[in-house]
C-alpha cells in the first residue's frame, strides 16, 4: 500500500498539462519553454485559481470558518460520515484489476482535508490523492497538516467550475456537502469512475435549524435524478444523534455551516445562549458511475 500526491494537473489558463520542476508547476509552449508557471507555497500547496475565475477577492470559507470546522471535525463528531465515505472509496479501489495504477481520488471542496486524511488512515489500497478548494485558507490548513512529513496529497486552490486536472485521469471524485459541477466531474473521471456526492438529508441539524430560524423551509424532493454522462450506482443514508456540550462546540458547528450567514441576528443569539444541544446528523451518500 502506498499513498502519493496526484500529479496530472492542468493549467487553469489553457488546460495544458502542468509539469513540476522543483517548487514550480509549469505548462510548456510548442518550443518546450515555460508558458505559464505557478509556484508552490511554503506550506506545500499550489494556487491554480486565476483572478478571472474569482467571484470575490477572497472566495470560499473564511479563516475563522476553516478553524471552526477543523476543531469540530477533529473532535470526531462526523467520524461516521468519514467512515462511510472511506468504505465506499476503498471498495472501489480494491475492485480495480490487480496490477492497475494507483487509484486516483479528488476531494472537490476538500476544506481543511479531514476526509482525505481519514481515507489515508483507513486505506489498505494504493492511492493517489488531491484535495482542491476555492478557499486558500482551507487549502493552506490542509497542507500544513502534512508540512512536517512527506506529502500524501496534492493540495490545490482551485474551482470546481474549472478543475485544474487533466481529462480522464481520475478514478474517483468526492464532493462533501459541496457544489457539484457535473460537466467537470464527467470530464476528469475515467470511464467507470465514481463520483461520490455527500449532502444533507431532510433531518440534518434539524434541532439547530429550529432554534435559529422562525420556520423551516419545505424539504426538497428526495427523488434522485440522473445527471448526464452518469448512471446511479447506489445510495445510503448515514443518520445518528450527536450530543454537543459547551458553547464552543455549538458555536463551531454553526460557524462551519452556511446557516451562520442565513440566520438572523436574533437566531444567532439564541444559538449562542445554548450550553448543550442534541442534534441529528442526517446525510445521503450517493454514488454515480461515469458512463
Amino acid at each position: 500500500m502506498s499513498i502519493t500526491p496526484f500529479q496530472a494537473l492542468a493549467c487553469p489558463l489553457d488546460g495544458e498539462p502542468l509539469i513540476r520542476s522543483g517548487s514550480t508547476w509549469s505548462c510548456l509552449d510548442g518550443h518546450g519553454s515555460s508558458k505559464h508557471s505557478f509556484d508552490i507555497a511554503k506550506q506545500g500547496y499550489v494556487n491554480l485559481l486565476p483572478v478571472q475565475q474569482k467571484r470575490s477577492h477572497d472566495p470560499g470559507d473564511s479563516k475563522a470558518m476553516v478553524a471552526a470546522r477543523q476543531r469540530f471535525l477533529e473532535a470526531g463528531h462526523y467520524q461516521p460520515i468519514a467512515d462511510a465515505v472511506s468504505h465506499v472509496v476503498l471498495s472501489h479501489a480494491e475492485g480495480q484489476a490487480t496490477g492497475s495504477p494507483l487509484f486516483s481520488c479528488l476531494d472537490a471542496g476538500c476544506g481543511e482535508g479531514y476526509y482525505l486524511r481519514q481515507l489515508v488512515h483507513a486505506a489498505s489500497s494504493s492511492l493517489s490523492l488531491i484535495g482542491l478548494d476555492i478557499s486558500k485558507w482551507a487549502v493552506q490548513a490542509a497542507a500544513k497538516q502534512e508540512a512536517k512529513q512527506s506529502p500524501l496529497s496534492s493540495w490545490v486552490v482551485g474551482s470546481n467550475a474549472h478543475l485544474p486536472v487533466q481529462s480522464e485521469t481520475l478514478d474517483c471524485v468526492l464532493c462533501m456537502f459541496g457544489f457539484p459541477v457535473v460537466s467537470e466531474f464527467a470530464r476528469v473521471l475515467k470511464t467507470g469512475g465514481v463520483w461520490l456526492q455527500v449532502e444533507a438529508g431532510p433531518d440534518h441539524l434539524r434541532e439547530l435549524r429550529e432554534i435559529i430560524y422562525p420556520t423551516l423551509k419545505p424539504e426538497r424532493s428526495s427523488e434522485v435524478e440522473t445527471p448526464a454522462a452518469f448512471t446511479h450506482h447506489s445510495g445510503e443514508r448515514v443518520s445518528y444523534s450527536l450530543a454537543l456540550n459547551g458553547k464552543e462546540e455549538i458555536a463551531d458547528l454553526l460557524a462551519m455551516t452556511p446557516h451562520l450567514y442565513r440566520a438572523s441576528a436574533e437566531g444567532r443569539a439564541r444559538a449562542a445562549a445554548l450550553v448543550s444541544l442534541e442534534v441529528t446528523v442526517d446525510v445521503r451518500v450517493e454514488q454515480w458511475l461515469r458512463t
